[in-house]
């Protein structure tokens, strides 16, 4: 068979191509005979344990137990697992949200400072304060860490066109910091991301943890997203 991709003589793309992160879960769903692997098993071993009785082949028995056993502990130690693999992403999760809280402080200090010295959008404070409870789902957590973005942003500009507030040590600070968390955040996302990926690769393997995960109701998870104006910055050019 020959190589499906030749990268010696590729496709160009001349145009490239963007790519999107999908926002959709899909449930894991089984056929009729996926579900029935297990029963089929177990059948095979009660036969095997009968077999061996009757034609005194102990062996032959201790394997029919085994096969008859291994469906059942299989499928109660993949749904043990998936639920330590949901522990995981849980922790990864709560990292970046604890990150997040803090910038969400920092920047709501820094915007007070900045305030007090020059005037401010007080769209700035409304939309950093609203986030201050730190209580972020896994649907809203790329939503507020694009507008805490886009604070970061709004300050550093107001700081840009005073400069004044350059030598302001409490602000300057807060900056760094919040510049710091912003490269944590990233590597917790990227923990996140990975999590999330086995998850979802996982869910779907043949036969039996796709059998558990269809069983208990199982989806894939939405990975952490970039938003759109950092995409739409990245394009850009800087130097």
């Amino acid at each position: 068979m020959a190589n499906q991709l030749d990268e010696m003589n590729p496709e160009i793309m001349s145009d490239g191509r963007d790519v999107h992160v999908i926002a959709k879960v899909i449930p894991v769903e089984t056929s009729g005979f996926e579900k029935l692997i297990p029963t089929i098993l177990m059948a095979i071993g009660v036969l095997g344990i009968v077999l061996g009785i009757v034609i005194d082949k102990y062996a032959i028995s201790i394997i029919g137990a085994i096969v008859l056993i291994y469906p059942w502990w299989r499928l109660k130690q993949i749904s043990s697992e998936f639920n330590m693999m949901e522990q995981r992403i849980q922790n990864a999760a709560s990292e970046i949200d604890n990150y997040m809280e803090q910038r969400v402080v920092i920047l709501s200090n820094a915007a007070k400072l900045v305030e007090k010295s020059i005037e401010v959008d007080k769209d700035i404070l409304v939309d950093i304060a609203k986030y201050r409870s730190g209580n972020f789902s896994e649907e809203s957590r790329s939503d507020v860490n694009s507008q805490l973005n886009k604070a970061t942003r709004a300050i550093n500009v107001a700081i840009e066109n005073y400069p004044e507030l350059q030598s302001h040590d409490t602000i300057r600070d807060a900056m760094q910091q919040n510049s710091y968390l912003q490269k944590e955040i990233t590597a917790a996302r990227t923990l996140y991301n990975d999590a999330v990926n086995t998850w979802n690769r996982e869910i779907f393997e043949f036969p039996f943890k796709k059998i558990v995960a269809a069983k208990e109701g199982r989806t894939t998870r939405i990975p952490f997203i970039a938003d759109q104006e950092t995409k739409e910055k990245s394009k850009g050019v800087f130097f």
